[in-house]
C-alpha cells in the first residue's frame, strides 16, 4: 500500500511538472519587438480602427470623444464575464506604465507585463498576424489617448475555467504563427494582399464570424474561414461572409466597400447587433482600405 501510494504521488507530482512546463507563458523574441518610442502615432489611428479597440474597451454606447477614453467594459460570455481592461495611459489604472515590449508580448502573445495568460477572449491570435512596426504605431496612438483612473475589477469565471494557467495549453494548440491563413494565387493584387492583412491581422474578423472547434472552446475552425458561427455572446449567430450564396456572395465589392462605410445593405438594410460599432470603427478607415477589406472577401474560399 505504501509504494502504491509513493507510486500515485510521483506520478501527481510529475503531471503536475509537465502541466507547468507546458504552460509556461510564451514571449516574443527580441527581434520581434520594434525599438522603444519607434512608433508613429497618426498611422496607429489607423490601425486602432482597423482592429475596433472601443468596441471592448470603451464604455458601452460611447459616443464621440468617448470612444477614446479607454477604460474597459465587462463582456459577458457562456463561460462567464470577462472584463476588457483599461487600457487608457493612466500610469496605475492603465498601461502608462508599460513599454513596447509589454505592449507587443500581450497583443502577440497574451502575456501581460507580471507574466501572466491573457485569456483568448482578447484576440492576439489574430493580432499574432501583425507586423512589429502596427504594434509599435498602435502603441504610440493610445499614448496619446485620454487618461482614464478608474481600475477595472477582475475577469470571473467559474471552474475550470478560472485557472488563468491552464490558458496555455489552449495556446499550445491555438495559438497559432504569423503566417496567413487564406493562400492567395502569386497574381494577387495589391488591395486583396492589404485585405487579408487587416482581415486575418488587426480586424481579427474571424474571431467572430469563423465557427470554433470542440463546442466554442477550441480554436478557429479555417476549414470554415468566415462562414459563419455562433454569436460569442450567446444570441443568435454571426454571419456568413464568404462569396457563397448563404453569405455575400451576391454583392458586388463596391456593395461590401459602401456598407463598410454607411452600414447600408445593397438592400437598404441597416447593420444591427454588434457590428454596428464594427461598421463604425470601418468607416474611419481610408477607403481604400474598405475597399482592400471587400477585395479579399470576394476571394476567399466560398463556405456553405
Amino acid at each position: 500500500m505504501r509504494r502504491a501510494a509513493i507510486a500515485v504521488a510521483a506520478v501527481i507530482v510529475a503531471a503536475a511538472a509537465l502541466f507547468w512546463v507546458l504552460t509556461i507563458p510564451p514571449r516574443l523574441p527580441a527581434d520581434a519587438i520594434a525599438a522603444e518610442a519607434s512608433g508613429d502615432a497618426g498611422r496607429g489611428a489607423r490601425i486602432f480602427w482597423a482592429g475596433g479597440c472601443a468596441s471592448c474597451h470603451a464604455a458601452a454606447g460611447a459616443r464621440g470623444d468617448d470612444r477614446l477614453r479607454l477604460g474597459g467594459r465587462p463582456l459577458a460570455t457562456p463561460f462567464g464575464q470577462f472584463q476588457a481592461p483599461n487600457i487608457s495611459p493612466d500610469p496605475d489604472a492603465g498601461i502608462g506604465g508599460w513599454r513596447i515590449a509589454d505592449f507587443a508580448n500581450a497583443m502577440q502573445r497574451g502575456v501581460d507585463p507580471d507574466g501572466r495568460h491573457l485569456y483568448p477572449a482578447f484576440p492576439y491570435n489574430s493580432y499574432i498576424k501583425m507586423t512589429k512596426g502596427d504594434i509599435a504605431d498602435l502603441f504610440a496612438y493610445l499614448r496619446t489617448l485620454p487618461p482614464v483612473a478608474t481600475r477595472t475589477p477582475d475577469t470571473a469565471l467559474g471552474f475550470p475555467y478560472s485557472i488563468r494557467r491552464g490558458v496555455g495549453l489552449w495556446k499550445l494548440m491555438y495559438l497559432g504563427d504569423e503566417s496567413p491563413i487564406v493562400a492567395l494565387p502569386a497574381g494577387a493584387s495589391a488591395a486583396v494582399v492589404r485585405g487579408r492583412y487587416l482581415v486575418e491581422g488587426p480586424g481579427h474578423c474571424g474571431q467572430c464570424h469563423t465557427p470554433r472547434m470542440l463546442q466554442g472552446l477550441g480554436g478557429l475552425d479555417t476549414a470554415r474561414w468566415l462562414g459563419g458561427a455562433a454569436n460569442p455572446e450567446g444570441k443568435g449567430r454571426i454571419p456568413n461572409i464568404t462569396p457563397a450564396k448563404s453569405g455575400i456572395g451576391a454583392w458586388s465589392a463596391a456593395e461590401i466597400e459602401t456598407y463598410l462605410e454607411t452600414g447600408f445593405t445593397p438592400d437598404y438594410d441597416s447593420v444591427g447587433g454588434s457590428m454596428v460599432e464594427v461598421q463604425q470603427n470601418l468607416a474611419k478607415l481610408p477607403k481604400a482600405d474598405r475597399a482592400a477589406i471587400a477585395a479579399y472577401l470576394k476571394s476567399v474560399p466560398a463556405v456553405g
